[in-house]
């Protein structure tokens, strides 16, 4: 009687265990039809053009005293091919631990101003939005980040978030250099942090990062971005200014969104946005015209068909594409026709 009791009796702690530790599988699948113009025009199988596909998972622990462990692994699919990264956890591969503090994470995850530009909701960074096609630290080459430490500030205030982050990603960025070389512990370390707040419709948004290139070139950039839902549409403003020592030039993307939903089911967006210069110190005082529209339709709570189009007028000097190679000078263009699964 003694141990059937003391057996019922670790059945039951080891399931309060359980009940307080959880892991998710989770993912997207997304693929479309795509004809692209470049050069040449291109019609193909395509992925990610709405969201990225992804495998992924995410588990959390309670620790007790409101403290909680958590981490997310997450890895980047290709549905044209069934390819994967060259590393297989680049989405995010990282560990944190969470509280009454705020919550700190340590690993590979999102950049404070690619965490921005990564938001679908309030702007975006696949092949179709503009801060993809521009190249922008935020949408491009800052979008995520290897060694990282993050701190997530509590929220103080309904609607306020907050975080600052810094990278010890040594040798990730620029030519590989000599350990004897110059500051080259300090290679592709970064820092930068970001501040958000969301209330009554009103949305606002502020990223900043500076990041050292090379051991004597750094990296800045800054993301900002206002809107207003006012019920029958929303209207989103944004800016990003990228520069680079010894450039006399800077990237700049100034652009507006309209996202109009139709019923319950149906959301339409139209944006346009102007590219300043292009390439950092050989593009001066060239633009691009970059204009984008989506239509997604819900079948359900997990999938969704979308049509996407857009058009990029380059100047003389610019060649900034939609996936496929242009020529100085050309309007490059795409249209995708997709379907995009969560799961």
């Amino acid at each position: 009687m003694k141990k059937t009791l003391l057996a019922l009796a670790a059945i039951a702690a080891s399931s309060a265990v359980f009940a307080q530790s959880s892991v998710t599988l989770y993912g997207v699948v997304d693929a479309s039809v795509e004809s692209v113009k470049g050069t040449d025009t291109v019609t193909r199988v395509s992925s990610d053009n709405l969201a990225s596909s992804r495998l992924g998972f995410k588990g959390t622990e309670d620790l007790g005293g409101g403290l909680k462990a958590n981490f997310v692994l997450e890895a980047a699919l290709a549905v044209d091919t069934g390819a994967t990264k060259d590393r297989f956890f680049d989405r995010a591969a990282w560990v944190g631990v969470s509280g009454g503090f705020g919550e700190l994470r340590f690993g590979r995850q999102d950049t404070s101003i690619g965490v921005l530009a990564g938001n679908s909701s309030i702007l975006g960074a696949q092949a179709y939005d503009d801060l993809k096609i521009a190249k922008t630290f935020a949408g491009d080459e800052y979008r995520r980040t290897d060694n990282a430490i993050t701190y997530i500030l509590p929220k103080f205030v309904d609607g306020l978030s907050a975080q600052v982050q810094y990278s010890t990603a040594y040798g990730t960025k620029g030519a590989p250099v000599a350990a004897t070389q110059e500051n080259a512990d300090k290679i592709g370390s970064h820092y930068g942090l970001n501040v958000q707040y969301a209330a009554s419709g009103f949305s606002a948004g502020l990223g900043y990062i500076q990041a050292k290139r090379t051991a004597t070139v750094d990296d800045t950039g800054v993301l900002a971005y206002l809107g207003y839902d006012f019920g029958v549409a929303k209207l989103t403003g944004y800016f990003e200014q990228d520069k680079r020592d010894g450039q006399a030039e800077k990237v700049q993307v100034v652009g507006g969104r309209l996202d109009v939903p139709v019923g319950k089911d149906v959301k339409l967006q139209a944006s346009v946005s102007q590219v300043k210069d292009g390439k950092f110190g050989a593009k001066a005082n060239e633009d691009a015209t970059i204009v984008a529209l989506k239509g997604i339709y819900t079948l359900s709570k997990r999938t969704s068909v979308y049509a996407l189009f857009t058009n990029v007028k380059n100047d003389d000097n610019l060649n900034r594409d939609v996936g496929a190679a242009v020529a100085n000078g050309e309007t490059a263009r795409g249209f995708a026709i997709g379907l995009s699964h969560k799961f």
